[in-house]
This record gives C-alpha cells, structure tokens and sequence, in this order.
C-alpha cells in the first residue's frame, strides 16, 4: 500500500507544476479515465459489460457515432446493433421541452423555474419533461443547462440555464437530472465547458485560472455528477488553446478523474475537431457524426474503426466509450422502463405531417413518421404553477397588488399581445412579435396552445365586471397615454430577448446588444408611468434590463418581472396580479444599473490581429453577478435573491453547531490507484470483417462504421505518446473517488436552526437564504450556500434547518489540487436576499 501511495503521490506531483501554470496544458489529462461503475452505477455497468462484450469492432464504433444531420428521425441518431435487435440512440433537444414535434408541452425556461427557488418544482419539472421525451420514444434529453453558466447578463442563453450563482444552478441541475432519469430518459448536462457567449462560441479561446474554475463553472456540473447524470456535452469554445471537445484537461482530468464521472461525454453538434485526439482526450460519442473531410465524411464511422485496427486508438478506449453509452442507458432502462418506446416522430417534418422519408436526407422509404402521440398529460398544471411561483414582484407600493375588481384596467404593450399568425409562426421562435414565452435556438419547443396575457387578464376582468381597454401597439405613445389616463391601474407589458447565435433578431446575434427593453419597451414604460399614477409594470425578459428609472417612478407602483413561462405564461400572471397565488419568486440575478456594473463584459468584437482566435481571459475570477456588485461596492436596483410578498416575514433565533467533534477525516478518496483499463470480447483485425457486406445498400449520406478498404500498409500511423494509449492502473486524483469529487466532501460540518414566522394576514412562501462569508480578501463578501421554501399561514411560525458541508466552507487549493478550509475566521448570514440579512454569527473553529 505504501508503494502504491507513493506512487501516486509522485504522478501527481509531476503534474502541478503544468497545471499552476495554465490551469491545463496539454498532456495533463491523459490517459482517459476508464469507467468503473459503483456509486449506484454498479448494476448498470455490469450489464453494459455483458452487452458489449457481444459486439464486433464495428458494432462498437456504430454506437459511438452519429449517422448524420438530418439522415435519421432525431436531431441527433447514433448507429444501431441490428443483429442484437438494439436500435441506435434518439437524441433530442431540449431543456424546455421536446423540440420539433407534435402532442409536447411547453414549460417555463431554465431560470424561470430557478426563480421559484424550489427544489420540488425543480425535480417535479425534471419527471415531467422525462416523461414527455420519453413517451416520443427518446433517448437522451438535451439538458438541463449548466453552461453558459452567466459570467455576462446579456450572454444570449442564459435563460437555458439557472442562475450566475454556482450553487443555486447546481441545486437546479440535480434535481432536474434526477427528475428526468427517474422518468427513464438520460439526462445531458450542457454545455461543458465556459461557454458564456455566443459571440465567437466557436471559435473563442478561454484562459481561466484554476481556482475559478472549480468554484465557478465546475460547481454546477459536479452537482449534476454527484446526481447521476448519463451524459454530459462539451461546448463549442476553446479552453487554454485546445477545443473542449478535444480537451483532455476538462473532460479527462476534471470530469472524468477528478469528479469521476460514469456516464459518457458527446459532443455538441460538430463540436468534434479531431479523430483520434478526441477520443484519446476522453470524447466518447460524436454529434451528428458527419461534417468532417477526406477519407472519411465522419471523423469517426469508418474512421475510428480504422483508428482501432492501426493502433491508435486501443481497444481498452473503444470499450470504454460504448460501456459509458450503454452503462448510461442500462441506468435508466430498469424496472418499469425496461423496454423502451418507439421513436414515434420525425424531427425533420412539419409537426403536421404524418407520413414523410424514414431517412430524410436522402428523401428514401416514404412511411408513417409522426405518430401525432400526445404526452402532455396534465403538465399544464405544473407549468402554470412554475410560471406564477416564478414572478418575481420587483415593486408593490402602497399594496397596489394583488388587484381586487378594479374599475378598470388599461393593457397596453406588444408583449401582452397574442403572437401573430400563432405561437408557433417563427421556427425556433425566430421573431419578437406578442408576447414573449421563451427565448429563440435550439432550446425551444413547439408550444400546443400559448395564453397571453390579455387573454387571461381580459378573462378575469369579464368575471369581476371591469372595463378593459388594450393597446397593441408598443409605438402609438398617444393611445397609449389616453389609454392609461382614463384607467384605474394601467398595465403596461415590455420584453427583452435572445437566444442562440444562429439567429439574429432586430440586430442581436444571439447575445444581447445592450440591457435595454426591446421594441421601445423603456419609452413606451415612461409613457404610460407619465399618464397614470397607478402603473404596473410586467416585464417577460430573459435576464437583468435596467430599470432604476421605474424603481424611482412615484406613479409606477408595482414592477413584477415573468421572465420566460412557458404555454401557460397569461394564467400564471393573472393567478400573481389577482392574488391566487402569493409570489414567492425570487430574483436569480442582480440587477444593474449599466452593463459596466458587472465587472466581466461579453466580446462582441475580437480585438486584432483578426488572424488569430479571439481570446478571452476570465481575469474577474469568481468576481461575477452579485459577487462583483459586493467586491466593487456597487449598489443594485435590485440584488440577488430579492422579492417581494403579500405577506411579511420575519426570523429569529440562529443557532450554529458542529455536527462532528473533531470533524471527520478527509483524504484521498476512493483508494489510490484504479484497475488497469479492461477490454470486452475478441476484435477481429481482418479488413473483410470491417468492410461492408456484401449485397448491403447504403443509403446516402448516412455514416456507417465500416472502413473503406483493406489498410494501406504505406499510411503512417499518427505518433501518440504513451501517456496517451497507456491502459496501466492510473492515480486517482485527491479530490476525486465518487461521482461529484471526493465523498468526505459532502460531510456535513455545520448545521444551522432558526425559526420563520409570518407576520402578515395572508398565506404565503418564504425564501430564507444562507450566504457564508469564507474569509481572506481573494473570496468574496459572501457565497449563497443554502436556502429553503417555508410555506406558512398567517401567524404561523416554522423551524429552518441548514447543513453546511465540507464543500460549502472550503476552497480550491490550486497546489494541492484539493479542496482546503483556510485559517480564516468565517460567518453565516441568513436573509431575505444577498443583502438583506436579518441573522448572523460565526461558524465555530474546527479542531
């Protein structure tokens, strides 16, 4: 044992040096990380074994490899393994819902159901999309979201994911991964790794320090390992010169080894650069599988067969890309969900249509490719739900909300408005017209029916007897301003958008140009505020706009912000205005008063030479959103974590106790050395094995796994190092040993007890919040490491209860390459937001 120890303590010590310095060089990572199942994954792998152990070389390859954009019936396809009866992998978008087909739900974005700072929404979200992805015969979900994570608030799919916060992301990662495997459908947790912009997304080169990438961006996607994720996909940028999807740093050394991940890596769609590099750097499917030039139109189908009978890529790394694959699927296809459903749609259709080509792209086998199944179930009660629980009331003087029969009400704004020509007019939400529902790209989904807001509003007021006018038109700034001046309250409604950089809307390249409301939204805001003094402002925005100027509005007297809802957006608002539901949401951002105030900008120009990759140094460290506004002692409009109630809350009486004494030992997890890397069944090396058969019809362009002949004894072989190929027992890392890092990790050290009571005369859903200050002037003033959802009646009082991990209190010791508790003393903050702290104290010394 103590040579083995030693031995490992030497390999990782000959690596610090090269890690200190870039955060990670080329070299660092390899060889690839082996799966080795446990952690939950035991009875998976052991049927992966089994069932790979059955497949020929090019059986193998087939299930690692997309068969081509648009070939198949999915947005993404591997090859199958005909003579087992396995059909190929059915891959589809995405993180809101079931994209590019009939019969689905539309539920609120990623940061909508991070609003709600519920983790029982989150997982109840996560089990319903499963189930819906699962009952079109899926596969692998395209999400949850964990990267672009939020470095900048006008990064175009932020609204994908969570919140800028690692920990409040990483919450909503596990339980969404949870809930849609629990519903047998793999999750893929996206995009891995700094992918913050689209601007240059595929070309941009990150240089990061270490210690910020495992506090910032790594965080979230631990929590999603630690969840079980199956699949995880690596993101179109550079990182420290090397592509992500070809970057042995990120998904070797830190996925794979350090945070021990199971599952299997994809890339995103021609993410993949490189043959055999990539699948040495720990890739272990490609997405769609085409794209690539030369002998071959994939860089692997025929390729990577070829690859493995030269020798560059060995067995041991084959295998273990397919056991990942189906190891991920054995994880999910269990008890109920053995046998799993048809593929039942065609991505490539209109949902309309029903028959259609089998393979499209080659316009072959016409037949019956959409089914029309409807999985949609009664999810419309949860979204509604999310969507209302969600709002975040920004404003609310005087109580002007909730509203009680008014006299009347004027609506006036294009985002109040139903989408012309139907919510589903623009193909992946291409246009800013009506109301605004979700964001635009390749994380949409068709919605079956979209209230607006002057549907659900024009409702309510039919039943309260109120008169109602409503205004369309954000630009006629007089019917706007006659409107208002005759109504009791005026509504006025305002949207700010993105998405994916594939599209560009009214100037914005996928990220957004500026913080600004869109379609004169600010100017339409002022006037209507100028002719009333009871104007609510409704916002449907996909991040943080400025909006001190309606703070400091004395006629604007309530602001709630909707973000992105989903199908039920209308009856969600109405269910807040009119006070069905008690607003709960609170702000997962921090609102500015200038894109300067977030320190970190996005890239919209790459500076010269124009010859080179753009570069992009994260210098801010793990200085953004509210940690930035604290560090630069900036003032917000309104902070992180904020939002208001119905009702009052109030706290009391924290206490703080050690839960262990001494606290219980940390060190290397999961042993010392891994098991040499095994191989499963016999490769047949003889060219005639790997060739098509004869007789077989090829439908064109599909990618199929056979090599194109007999090998060309003249082709050198492309030179490796050993580090690269070598299948010997490997260390593990210190900070590794189980899926999420380290088990002594997740220890709890601390647990905190203080009571909530509420005050007011309503019912209502508290948010208590706990920030820990971890001390020394290179952390930030505090760090969101807890909060609850306590509902309570009138009067009601409630106990709250917060554990503090070992996690929650260390920080990333670049050296050590280990999470480390510094000497510093260190303090708990409980509050309704990041700055409206209501209880402290002091965590006590560990011994």
């Amino acid at each position: 044992m103590m040579l083995r120890l030693t031995t490992c303590i030497a390999a990782l010590s000959a690596l610090l040096p090269a890690i200190q310095a870039q955060g990670g060089p080329p070299g660092v990572g390899f060889p690839s990380p082996w799966g080795v199942g446990g952690h939950g994954w035991d009875e998976a792998y052991e049927k992966a074994r089994d069932f790979v152990g059955k497949l020929t070389l090019v059986e193998k390859v087939n299930l690692t490899t997309g068969t081509g954009w648009m070939t198949d019936r999915c947005i993404g396809m591997t090859g199958s393994v005909p003579r087992l009866g396995f059909r190929g992998f059915c891959l589809e978008d995405g993180p809101l819902g079931v994209r590019y087909t009939d019969g689905n739900s539309a539920f609120p974005a990623g940061i909508n159901v991070a609003a709600t700072w519920s983790r029982d929404l989150m997982r109840r979200r996560g089990v319903a999309m499963g189930e819906e992805f699962r009952g079109k015969g899926i596969d692998v979900q395209l999400g949850p979201v964990a990267g672009p994570l939020g470095r900048v608030p006008a990064g175009g799919r932020n609204w994908e994911g969570f919140s800028p916060d690692p920990y409040l992301t990483g919450v909503g990662m596990a339980e969404t991964v949870q809930g849609i495997q629990s519903a047998g459908v793999i999750a893929c947790a996206k995009h891995y790794i700094l992918n913050e912009q689209e601007h240059y997304r595929g070309s941009v080169d990150v240089t990061i320090d270490d210690r910020t990438m495992h506090e910032l961006y790594l965080w979230p996607f631990a929590d999603a390992v630690r969840a079980g994720v199956g699949s995880v996909m690596c993101s179109y940028n550079k990182i420290g010169g090397e592509y992500s999807c070809d970057n042995e740093w990120t998904t070797n050394y830190l996925l794979k080894n350090e945070l021990n991940f199971q599952g299997f890596v994809m890339s995103d769609w021609n993410a993949q650069h490189t043959d055999a590099r990539s699948a040495l750097a720990g890739l272990d499917m490609t997405m769609p599988g085409d794209g690539a030039r030369g002998y071959y139109t994939s860089f692997w189908g025929g390729s990577l067969t070829e690859l493995v009978l030269r020798g560059e890529v060995p067995q041991w790394r084959l295998d273990d890309m397919v056991v990942r694959i189906m190891a991920a699927y054995y994880k999910v296809n269990t008890g109920k969900f053995a046998t799993r459903p048809e593929i039942n749609f065609s991505a490539w259709m209109s949902p309309n249509q029903t028959v259609g080509p089998l393979y499209f792209k080659a316009n072959s086998t016409i037949t019956e490719v959409n089914k029309h199944v409807n999985v949609q179930a009664d999810h419309a009660e949860l979204i509604r739900e999310i969507g209302a629980k969600s709002i975040v009331l920004l404003k609310n003087v005087n109580q002007t909300l909730p509203l009680v029969k008014p006299g009347s009400i004027a609506v006036i704004g294009e985002d109040a408005q139903d989408i012309p020509g139907g919510p589903n007019a623009c193909e992946d939400r291409r246009c800013n017209n009506g109301t605004l529902a979700m964001g635009y790209g390749s994380a949409t989904a068709n919605f079956p029916y979209l209230i607006s807001p002057i549907m659900a509003i024009r409702k309510q007021a039919e039943a309260d007897n109120t008169s109602l006018v409503n205004i369309e038109s954000n630009w006629d700034l007089d019917a706007a301003r006659q409107a208002a001046s005759k109504a009791e309250v005026a509504l006025v409604f305002a949207n700010a958008n993105s998405g994916e950089g594939f599209i560009t809307i009214d100037g914005n390249n996928g990220d957004r140009n500026n913080l600004t409301l869109w379609n004169g939204g600010d100017d339409l805001i002022r006037a209507v505020a100028g002719a009333n003094p009871n104007t609510v402002v409704v916002l449907h925005t996909v991040g943080p706009v400025i909006l001190d100027y309606a703070k400091a509005h004395p006629n604007i007297t309530a602001i709630l912000w909707a973000g992105l809802p989903g199908q039920e957006s209308g009856s969600s608002l109405a269910d807040v205005l009119y006070g069905r539901v008690n607003p709960q949401g609170r702000s997962p951002f921090t609102w500015g008063r200038s894109a300067a105030d977030y320190g970190a900008q996005l890239m919209y120009k790459a500076p010269p030479p124009s010859s080179s990759p753009p570069a992009q140094n994260f210098s801010e460290g793990v200085f953004i959103d509210y940690r930035y506004f604290q560090r630069a002692h900036i003032g917000p409009v309104y902070e992180f974590g904020f939002g208001l109630s119905y009702t009052r809350f109030r706290y009391a009486n924290l206490t703080v106790e050690t839960t262990h004494e001494p606290p219980p030992p940390y060190g290397p997890g999961g042993g010392v050395m891994t098991p040499a890397a095994p191989t499963f069944g016999e490769i047949d090396k003889a060219a005639a094995a790997n060739m098509q058969p004869e007789g077989f019809r090829p439908v064109k362009p599909y990618v199929y796994p056979w090599i194109n002949g007999p090998l060309d004894p003249r082709r050198p072989n492309v030179s490796q190092p050993t580090t690269t190929t070598n299948g010997s027992a490997q260390p593990i890392l210190p900070a590794g040993g189980a899926p999420g890092g380290n088990p002594g990790l997740y220890d709890v050290l601390y647990t905190l007890n203080f009571f909530v009571t509420n005050e007011g005369k309503v019912a209502g859903t508290d948010i208590p919040q706990l920030y820990v200050q971890l001390g020394g002037d290179e952390n930030p003033w505090g760090v969101l490491r807890g909060f609850d959802e306590v509902s309570l009646e009138p009067g009601e009082t409630k106990p709250v209860t917060f554990n503090l991990t070992r996690r929650d209190v260390s920080n990333w010791d670049t050296e050590k390459q280990d999470w480390v508790i510094n000497g510093h003393e260190k303090f708990v903050f409980v509050g309704y937001s990041s700055t409206a702290i209501a209880l402290n104290s002091s965590l006590p010394a560990l011994k």
